[in-house]
């Protein structure tokens, strides 16, 4: 029997945005450029396998990816939602409401982003920006649906370069990310996480009524 837990429900989003069930109904494979990010992985599934690294057909990076048999796990990711082929095709995932912000946060560090400027058109105007991408705008929209009815935040889809994004702008992306990254213990990847919160200090430190949205 599987048990959510918070590190899980963060390993469930890797696994539905960098991860691959595998067609023989046993196999999963992780692959991502982040090492620290293969290892977060292992620990919130519980398995010890060895880390390898692999080129992208494309260029000479280099990512890192673990493949490992574990029916189980196989049976109940298939039982949640998520499927072999799921890249175009993911959609709603059976995903409890206690742990849904440690999903969405392994979610945005696997195919999300953040992006943050100072508005040049506006003194003291700092922007922040929080993306989740897919290839399945049906997987969005349940997303968008999820966030909303969980914490009442609004974001809104747009198609740009064969990929659609999940956006949230401004004080919308404050509010989220807050609820993502809810205290200091969590598993989350190191680099997102550190760029999040000078982002987020930066907001804290402006003054009431400086930082205009």
């Amino acid at each position: 029997m599987v048990v959510w837990t918070a590190e899980f429900a963060y390993a469930v989003g890797l696994i539905a945005t960098d991860g691959c069930l595998s067609k023989d109904g046993r196999h999963l494979d992780f692959t991502s450029k982040d090492l620290d990010q293969v290892k977060n992985f292992l620990h919130a599934v519980g398995i010890t396998s060895k880390i390898g690294s692999k080129s992208s057909g494309y260029s000479q990076k280099r990512y890192y990816f673990v493949q490992f048999s574990n029916v189980k796990l196989y049976r109940f990711l298939l039982s949640i939602g998520l499927t072999s082929a799921k890249s175009k095709t993911i959609g709603e995932l059976k995903i409890p409401s206690r742990f849904f912000a440690d999903f969405l946060r392994g979610c945005l560090d696997g195919d999300g982003y953040t992006y943050s400027y100072f508005d040049p058109r506006w003194k003291s105007s700092f922007q922040l920006y929080t993306s989740f991408t897919s290839a399945s705008k049906k997987h969005l929209e349940w997303l968008s649906d999820q966030v909303e009815q969980l914490y009442r935040i609004k974001g809104k889809i747009r198609f740009r370069a064969n990929v659609f994004t999940l956006e949230y702008a401004k004080k919308s992306s404050v509010l989220l990310l807050n609820k993502l990254y809810y205290n200091a213990d969590i598993l989350c990847l190191g680099r997102k996480h550190s760029k999040i919160m000078n982002a987020l200090g930066i907001i804290s430190r402006q003054k009431a009524g400086m930082l205009k949205w």
